[in-house]
Parts: structure tokens; sequence; C-alpha cells
């Protein structure tokens, strides 16, 4: 007869279940009452009793807990149940699979250091003997050396079946101080002499002592654990030294069966396909590089920085020549109608087809645009960051720092403006791409004109909502100036006069209103220029102006 316990939760999940005892192993289902209707149909979770190793009760999140360590499916928690559970799970294990229930205790002291046991299933924190907590090895999807006693370890949040309630943790630090020596076995040659006083070598084993940090000794160890470093599973195919732009440095990728290993010489990272969102393949605009473009999703973390887009860059003509590591069976089973068997062509349309077939995504190319000089990009710049902004057949794309990825459908509008009235500043223009929801708005400046037009056809040719700030200003002076023709009553000012009206604040000068020069009272009048009017050139009865003598 089998041990059945109500409300028990598997592996801190967020909806509860029945836990059953048997002889012939473990069991939980969840709850038929409450909780989502993919959760309630999930299958069952079974463990036969061949898998059970050591059981561990203690204090839980939720009351009491049992830890099962197994032999091949890791750790096994299960939560909630109450102190009177003890005395009667403890009995079953020790009638049912003859092993002893241990109870253990956890230091509450909330000390941050202590003493790390890297155990068969888990990561051990303990404090005087007690633990202070446990990271499960499939929880650990990445460990960086973040300095030289620093290690640093990111948690899994992308599997499917653990799905915690509350608040996850991402990322932890540990601080490891202090050195220790190896020895490492290498043979060295002893040279002796003969009775004939030749000297005669002989291998001699030495050993050579070589001083590692503790902190590289336990990222190591935690790698091969967590099997991070050497994954269990053979690579489907491998590229060497590719350049990544971001996170910038050169990385050896390999690609398995349901992830990427991506080695550099200071960072490891390991990322599932279904993180991959979208595979962009885009030319440079320098007509050497080859870009290719994943957006990831959540993305790779580097201590504080977090890469939502990885930045692949190949030289465009290079070319590879790859086999994937497949047998028959497997390929045709999996891979036959999304793979070759053989590749023998540039290096980033190979990378490209190959992520298409394990990741199921599409791979996004350039579209119809063409620029003036026949590229599918335009130089600009966002903020102080220079870069290229590619209109794409769905979304603006913007390389290479930041890597901005904006969707047509989310744009609510584009605003086209001038970025400036100065000479300098008139030979370009300014894309404002305003989003919907209140979202605000991008602008990518610093635009050649000459690529005005062509954009603007473009983007029209998307039915997106485009405004050329320049144009409406023109057909708002011209609607004005064309009103103000067909209106008589409206003064214009002097500019709305006819030439030949009089001015009526203007006298006609006479004799009797000239003015003589000064020091001169017979001196002939002067224009604004200085030379001489003759007000009076039909009196001949005047007299001429007589020469100065000296």
């Amino acid at each position: 007869m089998s041990s059945d316990f109500d409300r028990i939760y598997l592996n801190q999940s967020k909806f509860n279940g029945r836990f059953r005892v048997a002889d012939s192993g473990l069991g939980w289902k969840a709850s038929t009452s409450g909780g989502s209707v993919s959760n309630q149909s999930k299958a069952p979770f079974l463990l036969p009793a061949t898998e059970l190793s050591t059981v561990q009760w203690s204090r839980g999140s939720r009351g009491y807990e049992l830890k099962i360590n197994t032999k091949n499916q890791g750790v096994i928690q299960l939560d909630g149940f109450s102190q009177d559970d003890f005395n009667l799970i403890k009995n079953d294990f020790h009638r049912r699979f003859s092993i002893q229930v241990e109870h253990k205790e956890h230091s509450l002291r909330g000390w941050n250091w202590g003493k790390t046991d890297l155990a068969r299933n888990e990561m051990v924190f303990a404090l005087n003997g007690k633990p202070t907590f446990e990271i499960p090895y499939n929880h650990v999807t990445n460990t960086n050396l973040t300095g030289k006693n620093e290690v640093g370890i990111e948690f899994n949040i992308q599997d499917e079946n653990y799905q915690p309630a509350g608040d996850e943790l991402v990322e932890m630090r540990f601080y490891i101080p202090g050195s220790i020596e190896t020895t490492i076995d290498g043979d060295m040659p002893k040279k002796e002499e003969t009775a004939e006083g030749v000297p005669k070598e002989e291998d001699e084993t030495a050993q050579i002592t070589e001083e590692k940090s503790l902190a590289e000794s336990f990222y190591e160890e935690l790698k091969q654990k967590a099997d991070i470093g050497e994954t269990a599973g053979d690579v489907i195919v491998s590229f060497p030294e590719v350049f990544l732009a971001t996170p910038r440095g050169r990385y050896d990728i390999d690609m398995y069966k349901d992830f990427i290993r991506l080695r550099g010489k200071t960072y490891e990272y390991k990322l599932q396909y279904n993180q991959i969102q979208r595979i962009v393949s885009l030319p440079r605009a320098d007509d050497i590089h080859h870009l290719i473009v994943l957006a990831v999703d959540p993305p790779l973390r580097q201590g504080q920085t977090t890469y939502p887009f990885i930045v692949l860059q190949f030289q465009k003509d290079e070319e590879t020549e790859v086999q994937l590591n497949l047998d028959d069976k497997d390929y045709d089973e999996n891979y036959k109608d999304k793979l070759k068997r053989q590749y023998d062509a540039k290096t980033h349309i190979v990378l490209s087809h190959v992520l298409k077939g394990l990741t199921d995504r599409r791979v996004i190319v350039p579209g119809g645009y063409k620029s003036k000089y026949e590229q599918c990009a335009v130089s600009c710049s966002y903020k102080a960051n220079e870069g290229y902004l590619y209109p794409l057949d769905n979304a603006f794309f913007f390389l290479t720092k930041p890597t901005l990825y904006i969707p047509f459908s989310d744009v609510s509008s584009v605003n086209i403006s001038r970025a400036g009235q100065t000479s300098t500043s008139s030979r370009t223009f300014d894309l404002e791409i305003e989003l919907r929801l209140n979202k605000g708005s991008t602008t990518f400046g610093n635009i050649s004109k000459e690529e005005q037009q062509l954009l603007e056809n473009f983007l029209k040719s998307k039915n997106l909502r485009v405004k050329n700030e320049e144009k409406e200003a023109q057909q708002r002076l011209q609607t004005a100036l064309g009103s103000d023709s067909e209106d008589e009553d409206i003064n214009m000012g002097s500019a709305g006069e006819d030439d030949e009206s009089v001015d009526e604040d203007f006298h006609e000068s006479s004799d009797d209103d000239d003015v003589a020069e000064e020091f001169d009272s017979d001196a002939a009048l002067s224009d604004a220029s200085g030379s001489d009017v003759d007000v009076a050139s039909d009196d001949e009865s005047r007299p001429t102006k007589k020469a100065k003598t000296e």
C-alpha cells in the first residue's frame, strides 16, 4: 500500500500536487484543481527506486522539504510537508528502500562566508559544518572568471520544466582568495657517464610545480561538475576563431543538438537554441565584411553588462568546408530536410544555413531598399555613435553599437527634418522614428541629403506615415502667398505698392529751400553720393562759380 501526501510542490514549482511513495518508487502529479490547463495535462513525475541515492529532511520555504539525490537525474526537491510527516516518511523509506532519511539543519546566521563542497549533484555552501544554501548543477548555465579571485555563476531560467514562483536569482559571485601549488609530471633527460667516459642519457620523470589561484581551481572544477566545459554529446559542427563584434573577442563556436557553445580565452557562454529569437544576415557597408546578428532573449550576461544581440563578423569572401558529425540514422530522422551533409561555400552562408536548420528560425536578409551607392544601408549617427541604418522589409536595423531593432509594426510615424539652417548641416537630415503606445522616439541623424528621396519613397511603399517637415513648411508658405495675392485689402507694406506711386513724404526742392554748403554761400547742392546736382540749369543769369586763386 502506498503513502500519499497532498499539497506538495515539486522543485519549487508554482503549483502543488500529490506525492506518492510506493514499493516501485516515487511519483508526483499536479493537482487537478487550480493552475493552468497545460500544467494539469503534464505527465506525472516518476522516479524508480533504483535511482535513489541519499535523502535529506530539512526546513523549506513552504514548511519542510524532502531533498532526494539521485544517481542520474540530479537533485529532486519536494516542499510543503508538515513536521508530523517526518516519522512516516522516515519509516517508509527505511522499510521500502532501506534508505536512512538524514535530518539536516541549515545555518541561519546570515553570514556571507564559508566553505564550498562540490558534491555529486549540487554545490553546498556551508558554515561551521551546516549548509547555508545549495545550488543544483542543473540550474547552472554558465560560469566565468570575472577577476583574479572572483568567480561568477549564471543560473538557467529557460528550463520549461523549472517554473519557480516569485522572483528568481539570475547570477551569483564568489570571492575566493589565495592560491595553491599544483605539480605536473614532465620528462627531463638526465646525463650519466659510462665506464668509457661516454655520456649516457636516461629519461627521468620530474615534477614541475605550478602556482594556481584557488578561484581558477574552483572555476575549472565547477565547469566539470556542472557539465559546462567539456559538454556531454558530440559536436555537430565547429567554427574556429570567429570574430565577435559584440561581445568583442574571438570565440570558437561549437554547435550541439540543443545549444551553442562559445569558447573564448576569457569567457565561455552556453546559448540555448530557444534563446535565439532572430537571425539577421547583412553585408557591411565597407564591402569587405559580412555580419550575422543573433537576437537573444534572455540576453547573455558579462558581469553587469547584458548583450541582447550577438554580432558575428566574417570576411566577405572567406570560404569554409565542413562536414556534419551526424550518423546516417540521426541525419535521416531529424535533419534531412534542414541541413546538408557537407558544405563548401562562404563561411557566413554556411553558418547561417546551419543556424536556420538547428533553430528552426528563418534568416532575415536585406530587402528591396538600395541607397544612391547601391548599398542596403545608409551612414548615420545615433546619439554620439556612428553606424549604419538598414531599412529592411519589415524593420529598421542599426549597427553596430548599440545594435537596435525596430519593427515596422511598432512605428507610428517617421519624420524627416533638416538638421539645421547652415550650409554644412543643410547637406544632411534627421530621421525621427516615433513609436506606438507612447513609447517615445528614436532619432538617426547626419544622413546624407542625397539619400532622402530614395529613403522616403521606400518607407512610403511600406505603408508608413512619412512627414517631411521641409516640404510641409514650403507648402504652408506657398499657400500663404497664394491667399494674400487674392485679397486686395491686405496691406503688404512697401512690397505691395506700385512702382509709380508717389511718396507723399517727399517734397521736391525749390530755389527757396536751397541750403548752401558750409563755408560757401554760393556752393551748388550735392546729392547723397557727393556729385554736383544742377537744380536750375536753365537759369543762365546765375553767375558761375569763380575759381579760387592762390
